[in-house]
């Protein structure tokens, strides 16, 4: 298909809004719960869909990359962001945790293996869980991939993304004081846990506003505000995991592990003009996996809506039916 013709047809690609057949606040522990819903077919074949963020949490549009008549579509809030509880809480909130909540998930809805989806921060918990339970793994399928480096957190928060967006980096920096500029994760960890809401929020506003803004290569000005319930919870939950490294034991960790997995097929769609995650980490990932599949998508970034990027995991999934 020509890539300029799936680009503008990319919604069309995309199936019908789906209904849910299944929603229920799950107690997963540690005084936490999280939303989890499930749609399109209850006999079908499971896939697992893994927001990003961390704290993005997951909306309608991200059913609707699945055949229905094929597949049993689960869906679920990552602890701390969207309808799970406590909102906007790091406590008892790492990687880790979210592993253990989606084998909650997967025995609790009787689930043996299933294929997982995920992008941005949903590829990076797709690929460690998979690292720890690969035996409840079937496919990978991934999308703008990110492996939780430091060299990853030093383009986007420590100056390589600014060479291609200065008028929106210098907005992101101003609000922080010239001395604290040298680490701008932590500079603004301090204010995002500060405990006065009204600072949280703003500052989580300039956080979210800086990534959304370079989600889309067809990015031509800034974005309008996040809400500002959304941005605390999200810039919150995601500077704390990236303070923390992801909460992994060594840099690199995923790449060092990736032999764990390497069994396994995997698919991974990559915007080759992701400003967020930019694709040497996707060609580092497939790189001598000889089941994985990388599509690096002309002119899209990093954004699951797209056009490019819709058009090509939409296929995907369409591929994997039986």
């Amino acid at each position: 298909m020509d890539q300029r013709s799936g680009q503008k047809r990319a919604v069309e690609y995309l199936y019908p809004p789906i209904d849910i057949f299944d929603q229920r606040n799950l107690a997963v522990g540690d005084g936490h719960t999280v939303y989890v819903e499930q749609c399109g077919n209850p006999d079908g074949i499971p896939v697992l869909v893994l927001h990003g963020g961390p704290g993005g949490g997951c909306s309608p549009a991200m059913r609707r990359y699945f055949d229905p008549a094929v597949y049993r579509i689960v869906l679920f809030d990552q602890r701390g962001c969207g309808r799970s509880r406590p909102h906007a809480s790091i406590q008892a909130n790492t990687t880790w945790h979210l592993v253990r909540d989606i084998e909650t998930i997967r025995q609790t809805l009787g689930i043996d293996r299933f294929i997982l989806f995920g992008g941005s921060w949903g590829a990076t918990l797709a690929l460690v869980y998979a690292i720890t339970h690969p035996d409840r793994v079937v496919h990978l399928v991934l999308r703008g991939v990110f492996l939780m480096t430091q060299a990853e957190l030093d383009w986007f928060y420590g100056g390589g993304a600014a060479a291609f967006f200065p008028d929106l980096w210098a907005r992101f920096v101003s609000a922080i004081p010239a001395g604290e500029r040298r680490n701008l994760i932590a500079a603004y960890n301090r204010r995002l846990f500060s405990g006065n809401l009204m600072e949280e929020t703003r500052f989580g506003r300039f956080w979210a506003n800086w990534e959304n803004a370079l989600a889309s290569v067809h990015h031509d000005g800034p974005l309008g505000e996040s809400p500002s319930e959304y941005a605390r919870a999200f810039s919150r939950l995601e500077n704390h995991y990236f303070q923390n490294g992801g909460f992994l034991e060594e840099d690199g960790w995923i790449l060092r592990e990736k032999h764990r997995i390497k069994h396994l097929p995997a698919h991974v769609v990559q915007g080759r003009y992701d400003m967020i995650c930019p694709p040497v980490s996707a060609w580092k990932l497939a790189e001598g996996w000889d089941h994985c599949h990388l599509n690096l998508v002309s002119m899209s970034g990093h954004a699951l809506s797209e056009p490019g990027i819709s058009a090509a995991l939409v296929q995907v999934m369409d591929q994997l039916r039986p």
